[in-house]
């Protein structure tokens, strides 16, 4: 099993074959548009931005379980990226990523890096996963843990 036998759907309610991204370096988020950490999705861009011709890209998922902090629709949310921190890479529709609902994806995420917590429970928003080129998650990061700091693992899957 990889991150490409997943689906994801779009704010448009299509589902897309994660298997789209084989062979690219991926980072994936929960992330939130009414959230004190809601500027990472600027440091992200810059991200996408500087790696995206040498095979990276950023995948965010909206969500809304922490603090009730991505309250509108998926469309609002990724109209909110766009046009506030000028997002280019796919956001897609809105996921748990914790509980009985939690996406399948996320799921898989945990389980293969269970971050700080036993079970892999994501804490927050902007929990940031890094997928190597075949589609194992290799990396995981705290929402308080800048995009930035994610460069050097990026830069050797790349």
């Amino acid at each position: 099993m990889s991150v490409y036998s997943h689906n994801a759907v779009t704010p448009a309610n299509q589902e897309v074959s994660l298997d789209t991204y084989t062979g690219k370096v991926l980072v994936i988020a929960n992330t939130a548009s009414k959230c004190g950490l809601t500027p990472q999705y600027g440091d992200l861009q810059k991200l996408y931005d500087e790696y995206k011709d040498r095979g990276l890209v950023v995948l965010g998922f909206p969500c809304n379980q922490f603090g009730g902090q991505e309250p509108g629709s998926s469309e609002e949310a990724a109209e909110f990226c766009q046009l506030n921190y000028g997002v280019s890479f796919p956001i897609f529709a809105k996921v748990d990523v914790n509980g009985p609902d939690t996406a399948p994806l996320f799921e898989y995420l945990k389980k293969q890096q269970p971050g700080e917590q036993e079970d892999g429970t994501i804490q927050w928003n902007f929990t940031k996963f890094i997928v190597n080129r075949e589609g194992v998650p290799v990396g995981r990061f705290e929402p308080k843990e800048s995009p930035e700091a994610m460069k050097a693992a990026i830069e050797q899957l790349l």
